[in-house]
């Protein structure tokens, strides 16, 4: 166990929250106070990509700059595009036509996120030129195959690394055909690169998906204008058919608060005693609230408030007081939608009244890196009682916990994010050693966290 550390005050947080070096939390006073979440970078990145493929310029704001929004920018760029940050919270993309983007002249970098790399993919996918993608150590490590085996499938031409990975070659047919796509787990995941390929084939595209997999592409397309038509069917199937080549409109969007950023601060405002927080302006939706709703079922005092629109999704302020959480079991159906917030939910399970069992993990186990045994260790080192099944994690938990633990800067900025929210707790704090990883998927983070009160800030290398 290490010292609880001396932080620095809230305004150098504030002022060095891009920086590498330690980050640090110890037990906090209460949390008060209102925040605006950063926008969705799922819905961020999509609009972006929809952007590029409108006439004329599109603007979106509400967005914070993060590694995934910088790699879009970048790559669309790439592909001829103007796209720049405009301001704080504004980017401003001037977008080529469905067919119009330019064939890059030289490798696009697509970072470290699947997600990223799966649309930049699809825009590829619509053109009849090569365009070769590579990224990061974790994006190389990604299969691909979930996108990859349907746009062949469409005619499109990849030649990927073993085992579907990165860096690979993409040629889009010159003459697109439409396709009609059975798509289920990890395919359907992968949809909105499906549908920006098939943007660009004349005719109707269908996609079939057992079960329905909500994607934010599907209420920004109809915004840009393109044709799309969701039917669901009696047997839990869903067909969503879109036509192509058809114009798209720029748009001038609202980005909705990121619910898995909104996750940090609502899990810290659940264990600090005397705390109440509001988180404005996050997405809503039925598929953007299964922690709210895991949250809520383990008794804890979270409340919907001025629900609203934006970018076409419900958004609404999430209010959060502190209170006694009880153990719950969660059930495979429910799990998936809980994949990359788990390393927040674990830490509520931390300090709740017995044991919580989350099943059907066994998916999120197969991912690069294993994060279900890097969240599991990070668990253990602060003294909290964790068992790992092949699909399920298992936590127990305690009035108290140790804490105290100092981890190497995890890969998966999630959980580098809930090792200090469980530090605002943990007697000894918790010490991550490199704050980077934070600032990758949320620059404000820091400066956020202490402007509720939250007694978390950067360290002297030596602490």
């Amino acid at each position: 166990m290490i010292a609880t550390p001396t932080l620095s005050d809230p305004a150098a947080a504030a002022r060095h929250d891009t920086a590498s070096g330690p980050l640090g939390s110890r037990p906090s006073a209460p949390l008060t106070g209102s925040v605006s979440l950063p926008g969705d970078r799922g819905v961020a990145t999509r609009a972006l990509a929809l952007g590029a493929l409108a006439i004329g310029e599109t603007v979106l704001s509400g967005v914070s700059p993060s590694a995934d929004l910088d790699t879009m920018i970048a790559a669309l760029r790439a592909f001829g595009v103007e796209a720049n940050y405009a301001g704080d919270e504004r980017i401003t993309v001037r977008g080529l036509g469905v067919g119009g983007l330019l064939e890059p002249e030289a490798v696009i970098d697509g970072g470290d996120r699947a997600a990223t790399v799966e649309l930049l993919l699809g825009l590829g996918a619509g053109h009849g030129f090569a365009t070769t993608l590579s990224g990061g150590r974790a994006g190389r490590a990604e299969p691909l195959g979930p996108v990859i085996e349907p746009l062949r499938r469409m005619g499109v031409q990849i030649i990927a690394r073993s085992r579907d990975r990165l860096p690979l070659s993409v040629r889009g047919p010159d003459t697109p055909l439409p396709a009609d796509l059975k798509l289920s787990g990890a395919a359907a995941e992968a949809k909105a690169a499906l549908m920006l390929a098939a943007l660009s084939a004349p005719g109707v595209t269908s996609f079939t998906e057992t079960p329905p997999f909500f994607d934010a592409i599907e209420t920004l397309l109809p915004a840009f204008g393109a044709a799309l038509e969701i039917e669901d069917a009696a047997d839990g199937a869903r067909t969503l058919r879109l036509e192509g080549r058809r114009d798209l409109r720029p748009q001038r969007l609202v980005i909705p608060g990121d619910p898995l950023l909104a996750a940090f601060p609502m899990v810290a405002a659940l264990i600090v005693e005397g705390s109440a927080v509001t988180l404005r302006g996050a997405a809503s939706g039925p598929s953007r609230v299964a922690l709210v709703e895991t949250l809520t079922a383990m008794g804890a005092a979270i409340s919907l408030s001025d629900r609203r629109m934006a970018a076409g999704e419900p958004v609404a302020d999430i209010e959060v007081a502190a209170g006694p959480l009880k153990a719950i079991t969660v059930a495979p159906a429910r799990a998936a939608a809980l994949f990359d917030v788990l390393p927040a939910l674990a830490v509520a399970a931390a300090f709740a009244e017995g044991r919580t069992v989350i099943e059907g993990l066994g998916a999120l186990r197969r991912r690069p890196g294993d994060p279900i045994g890097a969240l599991v260790a990070s668990l253990k080192a602060s003294g909290v009682a964790c068992e790992e099944g092949p699909e399920s994690l298992a936590i127990t938990g305690a009035a108290a916990i140790t804490g105290g633990a100092r981890l190497a800067a995890p890969a998966d900025g999630a959980l580098a994010m809930a090792h200090i929210v469980l530090g605002l707790r943990a007697e000894g704090g918790a010490v991550i050693e490199d704050r980077g990883t934070v600032a990758a998927d949320w620059p404000g983070f820091v400066a956020t966290m202490a402007g509720l009160g939250a007694a978390i800030g950067p360290l002297e290398k030596d602490d």
